[in-house]
């Protein structure tokens, strides 16, 4: 049995958003797009991530207004892993940087994330976690 990789159980087309984007445009596509995480882009170039938690902690509750650029509260830090890389990977890195996504990356090319909510799924699909990441949206 060939051993699973994160390109098996990612989510895949991330949404993007640019740096000089707003908090409020982020919020919005987050909720159009029915994700937590924007992969967030410097041009052509991936240099992070943005959740809903960032909006929310790094933006609102600092007293920042909807009118904030995306970059004042993205992750500085860009962790990514490869699409081939395999699944016990991912699982070590995210528990190791204690984040819940991941940005998946082919070269410069942003590919997909990969979330717990994913791993739940694939990994444990009667769980609390899966049945949460699996359900339908609440509109």
């Amino acid at each position: 049995m060939a051993q699973q990789t994160v390109a098996d159980v990612m989510t895949p087309a991330p949404t993007t958003i640019g740096m000089s984007e707003t908090l409020e445009t982020a919020a919005r596509m987050m909720a159009a797009q029915d994700v937590g995480a924007l992969v967030v882009q410097a041009g052509p170039t991936t240099v992070g991530m943005v959740t809903d938690r960032d909006l929310v902690v790094r933006g609102l509750a600092e007293g920042l207004g909807l009118e904030t650029m995306v970059g004042e509260v993205a992750s500085e830090e860009l962790l990514s892993i490869g699409p081939g890389v395999p699944v016990e990977t991912a699982v070590e890195l995210m528990r190791v940087a204690a984040v819940r996504r991941i940005p998946v990356m082919d070269g410069d090319d942003a590919v997909g994330i990969i979330s717990i909510g994913d791993l739940a799924i694939e990994r444990d699909p009667f769980s609390a976690l899966a049945e949460i990441s699996g359900a339908a949206p609440n509109d």
